[in-house]
């Protein structure tokens, strides 16, 4: 009974609290809200009324037709995604370089955030900075060829290795298939590890420098410090982004798989998006119905992976995106 009327009184200490909008409140806030309408309307132009296109799944489209003139093939468009091997094969592909690239570049991302954040040089720290978050405003075009040509038999790692004595002739690296994953992951965290340690390296300067006194007071040294109060510190933010990018396991890329890959490694390198371009647009096939069967595959699986890793934060107590 007495946890019934404690609840009640903080519903309504809640509702009292929470402000409400009306016509002076708008006034005072049209700026904010002329913005938000801004992006909501582009939302719904370039992100939902283009999900009418998914139609086109269930059916034999044909472009000439179009989507009231095409026949209605029901599933038979997933039937055959799902027999097909090579499909099969794009989806491990896929989910291999995805997962490979989170895991790492989050490691690597928190590793370098906290290394950086004990550099007490400021200039040092700065400069730092910097330079690791130029790669991120690269094109991946530009990415691919510096590492085609670091690469290559007459490329900078095979000079190296060479004269190192660790090989006698040049080694073709990009045609290896058990290599190919490795580079895809390297070529992810060189490009890419600079701009996401940014959030972590915000969230470290949110963390209350009283709890680190505490600690050496205690007689922790610098590695203790950043187990014990550096790293929890971070949990919330690792846990949101975590959250964050399992819907992207999916989108383990394009433009370097697709770029870097060649006959002796197509069977490693080729993901959906890759399989979606080889169907949808490509002029031999110019099948949209199953291009589009395989991106909404993508999408599913995508808002899957977000909402059972969210229940799974949930049920464990942690930070959680809804």
């Amino acid at each position: 009974m007495e946890n019934s009327i404690v609840k009640s009184k903080r519903v309504k200490e809640v509702d009292i609290n929470k402000p409400k909008l009306t016509a002076k409140e708008f006034k005072r806030q049209w700026i904010l809200v002329a913005i938000s309408a801004v992006y909501v309307i582009y939302g719904i132009i370039f992100y939902y009324l283009p999900l009418a296109g998914w139609i086109i799944a269930f059916q034999n489209f044909v472009f000439a037709k179009g989507i009231g003139g095409s026949k209605w093939v029901g599933i038979d468009k997933f039937k055959f995604l799902f027999s097909d091997k090579t499909f099969l094969m794009v989806i491990r592909n896929t989910f291999v370089m995805g997962v490979l690239n989170l895991f790492f570049s989050t490691i690597v991302a928190i590793a370098f955030a906290i290394l950086l954040n004990e550099v007490k040089n400021k200039y040092f720290k700065k400069s730092i900075q910097t330079i690791s978050y130029m790669p991120h405003f690269l094109s991946w075009i530009i990415v691919v060829a510096i590492v085609h040509d670091a690469l290559t038999s007459t490329g900078i790692i095979n000079d190296i290795l060479m004269r190192l004595g660790i090989l006698k002739t040049p080694y073709a690296f990009l045609g290896d298939p058990k290599l190919f994953w490795g580079i895809v992951t390297l070529s992810h965290l060189w490009k890419e590890t600079g701009w996401n340690a940014i959030i972590y390296l915000a969230a470290i300067t949110s963390i209350d420098p009283c709890l680190y006194e505490s600690a050496s007071i205690d007689g922790a040294g610098r590695f203790q410090k950043m187990r014990y109060v550096t790293l929890p510190g971070l949990r919330p933010t690792i846990m949101i982004l975590l959250l964050m990018n399992m819907g992207n396991v999916l989108n383990a890329g394009f433009e370097l798989q697709y770029l870097l890959g060649n006959g002796l490694v197509q069977n490693v390198s080729r993901t959906i998006d890759i399989y979606i371009l080889d169907w949808a647009l490509d002029a031999r096939n110019m099948d949209y119905s199953l291009g589009t069967a395989a991106g909404i595959f993508k999408t599913v699986v995508s808002m899957t992976f977000i909402v059972v890793s969210n229940y799974i934060a949930k049920k464990k107590g942690d930070e959680r995106l809804f």
